[in-house]
C-alpha cells in the first residue's frame, strides 16, 4: 500500500507541478461552455426555414399571415436563383416572394414542404402562385458521410501527429534524435508521409466498405474526390505539427487539440447545416480547414460538382497547408 501511495502522490505532484497543463485543464472546459453558450444562445426554437426574396414588409402588404407564426425562421436572399439552389439541396424547406407576382416554391421530394405548403394555404396564401423544383432527394446519409469521412481524417491527422511529437518530446527520444545527422525538415516530412499515408488508406477503406453496407449518393468524380481528402489530410497534419512544435505537455497538447477540433465538429457543417446562423458564424466557420473539406466533398458526392466548383476551397486548403508548414518547421524544437 505504501508503495501505491507513493506512486499516486508522485504522479498527483506530477501533473500539478506542470502549471500550463493544470491551467489548461482548468480553463478548458470555461472556453468550451463560453463558446457554445454563444454560439446557440437565445429560445431559438425553429421547425422550419423559410427563405424570402424581398422585404418582410412586401409579404405582409400581400396579407401574407405566414410570416407572423412563431417557430419559423425567415433567411432573406437577395435574388431568387440563390434561393431556388439552396431550397433544392433542402438547405431552406420553402421560398415565398410577394413580388413581380406573389408565389411560392417548394421542393417536391421534401416532407417539410409538403407541411408548410399546408400551413401558407391556411394563412392567406393560396392566392400565391405555387411553383414546384423537382430534383433528386438528398437523403441525410447521403448528406452526412463527407463530413463523417472529413471528421475522421481530421481527428485521425491532429492526434495522430500532434499528440504523438509531444510524447516523443516528452520522454526524451527527440533529445536523443537530436544527436544523430537528421535535421528537422526530414523527421517532420517522415512524421507527415507516414500519418498521410495511415489516413488516406484507412479513408479508402471506410469509403469502400460503406458502399457494400450503405446505398449512397456519388455523382462526382473519385479521383478528385480522393485529392479533396488528401489535401484536407496534409493541411489538418501541418496544424498538427504546428501544436507539437515546442509543446512537451501530453496534457496541454491534449488540451490545445481538442480546442482546436471542437470547434471545427461543430462549425464545419459535418451534422448540419449552417444556413441561417448567424452570419459571424458563418464567417467564423470560413477559417476552420474543415469546413472546406466538408464543402468539397459534400459537393462532388451529392452534386456531381467538377474541379471548377472545388477550387476555391481547395485553394484555400492549399494556402491553408503551406502556412502550418512553414510555421511548424520555423518554431520545431527537439528538446
Amino acid at each position: 500500500m505504501r508503495r501505491f501511495l507513493a506512486v499516486l502522490h508522485a504522479r498527483n505532484l506530477e501533473f500539478v507541478r506542470d502549471r500550463s497543463a493544470l491551467a489548461w485543464t482548468v480553463l478548458m472546459p470555461f472556453f468550451l461552455l463560453i463558446g457554445f453558450a454563444v454560439i446557440f444562445s437565445g429560445d431559438d426554437k425553429t421547425v422550419y426555414k423559410v427563405g424570402y426574396v424581398g422585404t418582410i414588409e412586401q409579404l405582409q402588404q400581400a396579407q401574407l399571415d405566414f410570416v407572423e407564426l412563431h417557430y419559423l425562421q425567415l433567411i432573406p436572399f437577395q435574388n431568387t436563383a440563390t434561393a431556388i439552389d439552396k431550397l433544392s439541396h433542402h438547405q431552406i424547406d420553402m421560398l415565398v416572394a410577394a413580388q413581380p407576382v406573389p408565389r411560392y416554391w417548394v421542393n417536391s421530394s421534401s416532407p417539410n414542404g409538403y407541411l408548410l405548403e399546408k400551413i401558407l394555404w391556411g394563412t392567406g396564401g393560396k392566392s400565391f402562385e405555387k411553383q414546384t423544383i423537382d430534383t433528386r432527394e438528398i437523403r441525410y446519409i447521403d448528406w452526412v458521410l463527407p463530413g463523417i469521412l472529413a471528421f475522421n481524417i481530421m481527428f485521425g491527422c491532429l492526434f495522430g501527429v500532434g499528440y504523438v511529437i509531444v510524447r516523443y518530446r516528452k520522454s526524451g527520444f527527440l533529445k536523443r534524435l537530436k544527436a544523430t545527422p537528421l535535421k528537422a525538415i526530414e523527421f517532420l516530412v517522415a512524421q507527415m508521409l507516414s500519418r498521410l499515408f495511415l489516413m488516406m488508406a484507412i479513408t479508402t477503406i471506410v469509403y469502400i466498405g460503406s458502399s457494400f453496407v450503405i446505398d449512397f449518393s456519388m455523382l462526382g468524380s473519385h479521383l478528385l474526390l480522393f485529392f479533396i481528402f488528401l489535401l484536407g489530410a496534409i493541411c489538418m497534419i501541418s496544424l498538427g505539427l504546428v501544436v507539437a512544435a515546442r509543446i512537451a505537455s501530453e496534457e496541454l497538447a491534449g488540451g490545445l487539440l481538442n480546442l482546436l477540433s471542437w470547434p471545427m465538429m461543430i462549425l464545419s457543417g459535418v451534422w448540419f447545416s449552417l444556413e441561417g446562423a448567424n452570419p459571424l458564424i458563418q464567417q467564423a466557420a470560413l477559417i476552420l480547414p474543415l469546413t472546406h473539406v466538408v464543402d468539397a466533398s459534400r459537393a462532388v458526392m451529392t452534386e456531381g460538382a467538377g474541379l471548377t466548383e472545388v477550387w476555391p476551397n481547395l485553394l484555400v486548403l492549399t494556402l491553408m497547408s503551406i502556412v502550418f508548414i512553414v510555421v511548424g518547421a520555423r518554431i520545431f524544437r527537439w528538446e
